[in-house]
């Protein structure tokens, strides 16, 4: 069988946007490295990709801890020999409850997942990407329309989603000697899981509750493949992709 030209990896692969990227990306012809902290979702994920599941490999990490993301990262290279792209896209968010009831966990579980694990994952991916032949890659960080603009009772994502972009212009800048190219996406109101509370109602800048639109995951996930699909000398630094009518342009 004729191996697959591109090898990626996509973290929070078992659910939402990194589903649908993984599956994105393996009918784009990717081998995909499915990682996630648990078992079922991923095992769901290569499910769903039919006939194209066998080139999916799921690997249980936790991208908050630096020896299970090295285990990771060993394993994509144990199978598959190189990476040619990381999605960063596992993220959590805390309680939507008032600033000064944070607790230290709740703050610190947000920036142990988004931004710390982010660091971990990337930091693993140039170690590779360096190393390899032919050298080189891409990472494509999942920033959010929270890398912008914050919603009501949400300062653990949004600091984190603002350090994420970063993250991305210090990757970007620092991967050039490598050949390894770093974008960063903003999704807005992807109709996933997390997202899907939208539509639902959520708190406004003005205090007010009222629902929001949602465009299709599989849009992002679209996004996701345009970016990775670039020759290795164009770099889509930041791309927004977003439900039209969501109040974003026009927020506060």
């Amino acid at each position: 069988m004729t191996e697959p030209k591109h090898i990626a990896l996509v973290t929070g692969a078992g659910s939402g946007i990194g589903r649908s990227t993984a599956l994105a990306l393996l009918t784009a012809g990717y081998r995909v490295v499915l990682a996630g902290r648990r078992p079922a979702p991923l095992a769901e994920t290569q499910s769903l990709a039919g006939a194209l599941g066998e080139h999916a490999f799921p690997v249980e990490a936790d991208v908050s801890d630096p020896h299970s993301v090295d285990r990771l990262f060993q394993n994509c290279l144990d199978r598959f020999g190189r990476l040619d792209l990381l999605f960063n896209n596992a993220g959590v968010g805390a309680p939507p409850i008032p600033f000064e009831d944070l607790t230290f966990e709740q703050w610190n579980q947000v920036v142990a997942v988004n931004l710390t694990g982010s660091f971990l994952c990337a930091q693993a991916a140039f170690r590779v990407m360096k190393a390899q032949t032919p050298r080189g890659g891409r990472i494509i960080n999942n920033g959010s329309i929270s890398a912008h603009a914050p919603r009501p009772d949400s300062a653990p994502y949004t600091a984190t989603k603002h350090a994420i972009t970063g993250l991305t212009k210090s990757l970007s800048l620092d991967g050039r000697k490598y050949d390894i190219a770093c974008g960063q996406i903003d999704i807005g109101n992807a109709a996933t899981a997390m997202g899907g509370r939208m539509a639902a109602g959520v708190a406004q800048a003005n205090g007010t509750i009222a629902a929001e639109p949602l465009m299709d995951v599989a849009e992002a996930a679209r996004a996701v493949v345009y970016m990775a699909s670039l020759p290795r000398d164009v770099n889509v630094q930041f791309l927004t992709v977003m439900a039209t009518k969501m109040p974003f342009v026009g927020r506060g």
